[in-house]
């Protein structure tokens, strides 16, 4: 087993393809294709840059929050999160960079009280540097935690 360290690199890339738009991602030894949305003229048909971002968030949420309950030897069953997230570029945030004008989370956890899903996303939400660059760049940032029986 490799011993955490504080410090953390990431080395991913991007390259277009013959289709305009189609861009093949690596990361590691994963590749996989992500498209520019049809109204910039591309195919749309597969995930878009801002679709992976938020899973990206939406995946880094679940992970934490099942670290978290383990070390805390809490009975979390499962996690599902949900992002909605809005662009408004006739309403933006900024006038030097494009940024979401709000975005939405909702959290389900199962085998924890309501309170025990509250601390875990809380935990979350302090320790994922995806949703950190949500919280900070977003006006509206919402969180919905939901306990399920």
């Amino acid at each position: 087993m490799v011993a955490p360290t504080d410090l953390k690199e990431y080395l991913v890339g991007g390259r277009s393809t013959a289709t305009p738009g189609r861009v093949l991602c690596d990361a590691r030894n994963h590749h996989f294709i992500v498209d520019g949305p049809v109204q910039n003229g591309f195919p749309g048909e597969e995930i878009t840059p801002p679709e992976a971002f938020l899973c990206g968030v939406a995946a880094c949420g679940v992970e934490l929050v099942q670290m978290f309950a383990a070390q805390q030897e809490l009975p979390l069953e499962s996690v599902k999160i949900t992002l909605n997230a809005t662009l408004d570029r006739g309403n933006p945030v900024r006038t030097d960079y494009t940024v979401f004008n709000r975005v939405h989370l909702d959290v389900r956890v199962k085998g924890v009280t309501q309170e025990q899903g509250e601390q875990l996303v809380d935990a979350f939400t302090h320790r994922c540097p995806l949703f950190g660059s949500v919280a900070v760049a977003t006006p509206v940032v919402e969180i919905q935690v939901t306990a399920e029986a």
